[in-house]
């Protein structure tokens, strides 16, 4: 089993910044890709960005040049650097880990990142 704790959401002025962390525990792979997901108010979850094992990182468009995802193997923790915030990032931001080649996927609880106009 894999747990994923994340921290660092909050209320934020657009324009604004913030990152969160998420720190994975239990039966980690190498091979595992982690990342971030968001889901706003009567939306789907939708992918932010995504980093593999390698550091190689993906992005939706709405978040590419404003958001930087990178991971500390050592520790097994993916940061989002989210910086010129705008108030429809307002979303829970969802850490989530990919088991390579099985397709199984686990989630954090979620913590909420909300941007005032």
């Amino acid at each position: 089993q894999v747990q994923l704790v994340e921290s660092g959401g909050g209320l934020v002025n657009a324009g604004g910044s913030l990152r969160l962390s998420c720190a994975a525990s239990g039966s980690i792979r190498s091979s595992d890709a982690m990342g971030w997901y968001r889901q706003a108010p009567g939306k789907q979850r939708e992918l932010v960005a995504l980093v593999s094992s390698g550091g190689s990182t993906n992005y939706a468009a709405s978040v590419k040049d404003r958001f930087t995802a990178s991971r500390d193997n050592a520790k097994n923790t993916v940061y989002l650097q989210m910086s010129g915030l705008q108030p429809e990032d307002t979303a829970v931001y969802y850490c989530n880990l990919r088991r390579m080649y099985s397709g199984i996927n686990w989630w954090g609880q979620g913590t909420q990142v909300t941007v005032s106009s």
